[in-house]
């Protein structure tokens, strides 16, 4: 307790010397340490200096105290401008030492504007201040958000990088830094994390850097993506660590590691689907089983792929995409299974983007059901971008005997655009001399009425 108030009395000799002299503040902090310990020495020499709580009983001499309000500005002003200073420039001196300059520097003020302080302080703007002020409006001081502050521009969190975590997550201005986040930095390094490393993290998961659980949820999960990037990279996408891991996360990676799947897939499986994770395993239970039944079996190739498409859809809904395959494409049960168990990812895809296909490969280019469910990876490029003007191509080549066989669809539509000008444009460049620019042209969406012979 004497020390808060040796503190404060510090506070209080920075502030008004600041705002009297033109002093920088390490200048000012200097002197009056200085000056405070030849008091401290003098007072011990002294033998008529009076005991701790007894009053003189000489009459003395009032001092004048400078106004509050002008008090609480010089210590607004000595405040902004240390902040600044470490926001702009992050110091080399270790967190805790700042944490302690800084709870010593600043005292409560009852005028104290929360989005004001978001906005001057913490870099967010104004809309951002107003939304996150919402969750702040229990604050009466700035002592702990500028310490958070400082404890954020150790870790090396730039300006920008401290403004974006706050206006994520505004209540980690409220995290007890002794009490939480010194203790996680220390967990989070102690598992691996450089510093910098950890200053990401709070970048990407502010609200759960404040809590002292991430720390064992990392512990399990470093492992299971193999390293530390590949964690960032999934984080990106969703946060893992927004699942209870006893309860969701460990036995839901159990139950995919029965099904053949190693940690490589599984954390591929929740790069691309984030919350796969999350989701409860009797719901993973039920997508496997629907996997099976469409005839990709556990530990084949498709399967990660297989799981990623049905794992967030209904059984009621696979049934009935099932049904929409079924009629646009013409096929059987079976031939919805193979077509399935090439290509997971045809129960992604909306109605009316495949029904758009059927007719065109179908009833236009004239291929039999058949050869589409042998080779449904035809249905995942792009209709005006890809297959129509390809299409065109070889029909204005055979139309004008200018192919000795007919090609196979197939090769046509998945050779990358450089193998396909080699093979069906660029061997005619004489006897067609405009036929790249409209092939060109039609893959932008120009489709012209007929390719040109010229």
């Amino acid at each position: 307790m004497h020390s808060k108030y040796v503190l404060e009395g510090l506070a209080r000799g920075v502030t008004l010397s600041a705002s009297r002299s033109n002093q920088s503040p390490d200048q000012t902090i200097l002197s009056l340490s200085l000056k405070k310990k030849e008091q401290t020495r003098h007072h011990h020499a002294n033998p008529l200096a009076l005991a701790p709580g007894r009053r003189s009983p000489f009459p003395r001499r009032r001092r004048a105290k400078s106004p509050r309000p002008l008090r609480r500005a010089a210590m607004l002003r000595l405040r902004c401008c240390l902040l600044t200073q470490l926001l702009s420039s992050p110091s080399a001196s270790p967190a805790s030492q700042l944490h302690h300059l800084f709870s010593a520097a600043v005292c409560p003020n009852p005028a104290f504007a929360v989005d004001d302080y978001l906005v001057s302080t913490c870099g967010l703007t104004r809309p951002q201040a107003l939304k996150a002020s919402a969750k702040l409006s229990h604050l009466k001081s700035t002592a702990n958000p500028d310490a958070v502050l400082v404890f954020l521009a150790g870790l090396g969190l730039s300006g920008a990088d401290v403004a974006g975590a706050v206006a994520k997550d505004p209540q980690l201005l409220c995290a007890g830094v002794e009490r939480t986040l010194a203790p996680v930095v220390a967990g989070l390094t102690g598992l691996g994390l450089s510093r910098s490393e950890v200053a990401r993290l709070v970048s990407l998961c502010p609200d759960k850097f404040r809590r002292r659980s991430i720390v064992s949820t990392l512990e399990y999960c470093l492992p299971l993506f193999g390293s530390s990037e590949n964690l960032f990279r999934a984080l990106k996408s969703g946060s893992v660590l927004s699942s209870d891991l006893e309860r969701v996360v460990k036995p839901n990676v159990t139950f995919l590691r029965e099904c053949g799947l190693g940690a490589c897939d599984i954390a591929k499986l929740y790069v691309l689907r984030p919350s796969t994770l999350g989701i409860s395993t009797e719901r993973i239970r039920t997508a496997v089983a629907c996997i099976e039944g469409l005839g990709v079996p556990r530990g084949s190739p498709m399967f990660r792929h297989a799981l990623q498409a049905v794992a967030f859809l209904s059984e009621e809904k696979i049934t009935a995409k099932v049904e929409h395959l079924k009629k646009a494409f013409r096929w059987s049960d079976v031939e919805v299974g193979i077509a399935f168990s090439k290509s997971p990812t045809l129960l992604m895809r909306a109605k009316e983007s495949l029904q758009h296909r059927s007719e065109f490969l179908i009833s236009e280019v004239g291929l039999e059901p058949a050869y589409i469910a042998y080779r449904p990876a035809m249905l995942t490029y792009s209709l005006e971008g890809r297959i129509r003007p390809r299409y065109y191509v070889v029909k204005f080549l055979k139309e004008n005997g200018l192919l000795k066989r007919d090609p196979s669809y197939y090769t046509v539509f998945k050779e990358s655009d450089m193998t396909f000008k080699k093979k069906f444009i660029h061997p005619h460049k004489e006897a067609a001399p405009h036929l790249e620019k409209d092939y060109d042209a039609a893959c932008k969406g120009e489709v012209p009425t007929n390719f040109r012979f010229t």
